[in-house]
């Protein structure tokens, strides 16, 4: 649900542009790569926790102890490198934003605001899962 709240915030309200210049440029610091990082982990996590919840609801049927054991080092190993990643995310949105000059932001600071607060969220909650699966 984080993943979903960063990437719907990110993609709403993460880029504007100026009423003399058509041209979208991102909230945050007119930083192009803080609005593609935080929609790519957004939309790739909420893909992944698709995935594993599918993997959850089949493992009893999978039989063969090769895939089981490839699918639970996955179900450990994952959730490590999203938490890295959302560390970074949330370090980068966060920089991105401190230095976003007040003048540029007409509408979306909440968003951009929420995407920070999520993705910090986001830290914790794969975390938590990393510590499930172990």
């Amino acid at each position: 649900v984080f993943a979903l709240v960063v990437f719907a915030c990110l993609v709403g309200d993460g880029y504007m542009s100026r009423p003399e210049n058509p041209h979208l440029f991102c909230i945050f610091n007119h930083n192009e790569d803080a609005c593609r990082y935080g929609i790519g982990i957004g939309v790739l996590a909420f893909l992944a926790c698709i995935f594993f919840f599918m993997v959850d609801v089949y493992f009893p049927q999978i039989s063969n102890t090769t895939d089981r054991k490839y699918l639970v080092l996955a179900d450990l190993g994952l959730p490590g490198l999203w938490t890295f990643l959302w560390f970074i995310g949330f370090c980068f949105l966060t920089n991105q934003w401190s230095w976003t000059r007040a003048e540029d932001v007409y509408i979306g600071a909440d968003s951009a605001r929420a995407a920070i607060t999520f993705s910090f969220f986001s830290i914790f909650s794969w975390g938590l899962l990393l510590t499930f699966a172990y």
